[in-house]
């Protein structure tokens, strides 16, 4: 049902069994899925929209990237099955260097949350209230970032990481770890992530120690992730684990070490 007060352009196609609240304006080459219910007062342009999603009011969906260097090019955003974007979220579309803005399947975008141009954000992402993502950022499968956060323009986050309240993020997150702070730091695994997913407890503990030998041993990260992988500390998320630090092209958040600690306590 589409509501009378609802402004719709010819050129949209909506499923005859989605939803369209008052005063909405669903723009030009705009497709919405099946099932899908969107609020009143929301903006949506040049939006794939998938089944079974839930948009609340006042959200803004597809619109123009915050990019001075965007000329109006033709881009996109798509938004995959069973995604909930709540009240007044922004999520702004793709610009010529990717094309599109891509959110994945059963996520969950709390209110005032907003995703910039040319993002990749992976299925069952759950972005709290107010975090800001800059544009090119990547976040893997899982992830949960806590209110309030920032994450750098072409920072990746790797899939289920755990990104603390207000963490300022700057550099690349490896997966299952968790970071916060400004300049946000690891603080550990996401021992609770893993645990909710039914990673093995093998893999955790694999987990473990090669977490503790790339951080806590003497030595570049190029040498040590060599050295954990002559050592077969092997599982598959020990290997995209490596595999993600050794691909970084920013450098990735660290732990704060003991010494820098007693540092930060000194008056």
């Amino acid at each position: 049902m589409i509501h009378s007060t609802a402004i719709v352009h010819p050129t949209a196609r909506i499923h005859e069994s989605a939803q369209v609240g008052p005063y909405t304006v669903i723009g030009p080459d705009c497709r919405i899925g099946a099932l899908t219910q969107i609020g009143a007062h929301c903006v949506i342009e040049y939006a794939d929209i998938g089944a079974s999603c839930r948009i609340f009011s006042h959200a803004f969906i597809g619109t123009a990237p915050q990019d001075l260097k965007y000329r109006g090019e033709k881009t996109r955003i798509v938004v995959g099955d069973g995604t909930i974007v709540r009240e007044c979220a922004t999520l702004n579309r793709g610009t010529s260097a990717r094309g599109e803005t891509r959110i994945g399947k059963s996520c969950l975008l709390m209110a005032y949350s907003h995703v910039a141009h040319d993002c990749v954000i992976g299925d069952e992402v759950i972005l709290a209230n107010s975090v800001a993502v800059a544009g090119h950022v990547t976040i893997g499968m899982g992830t949960v970032v806590g209110g309030l956060s920032g994450i750098h323009q072409f920072v990746k986050i790797g899939k289920m990481a755990m990104v603390g309240a207000g963490a300022m993020v700057p550099m690349d997150v490896p997966p299952f770890c968790t970071v916060w702070g400004d300049r946000a730091r690891i603080v550990g695994l996401n021992i609770e992530g893993l645990n909710r997913r039914h990673v093995s407890k093998k893999s955790i503990e694999a987990l473990k120690r090669v977490y503790k030998k790339i951080f806590f041993s003497k030595g570049t990260l190029r040498q040590l992730t060599r050295q954990a992988r002559s050592e077969k500390l092997t599982s598959p998320e020990v290997g995209e684990f490596l595999q993600f630090i050794s691909s970084s092209g920013r450098g990735v958040c660290r732990p704060k070490l003991k010494a820098e600690t007693s540092a930060s306590q000194t008056w």
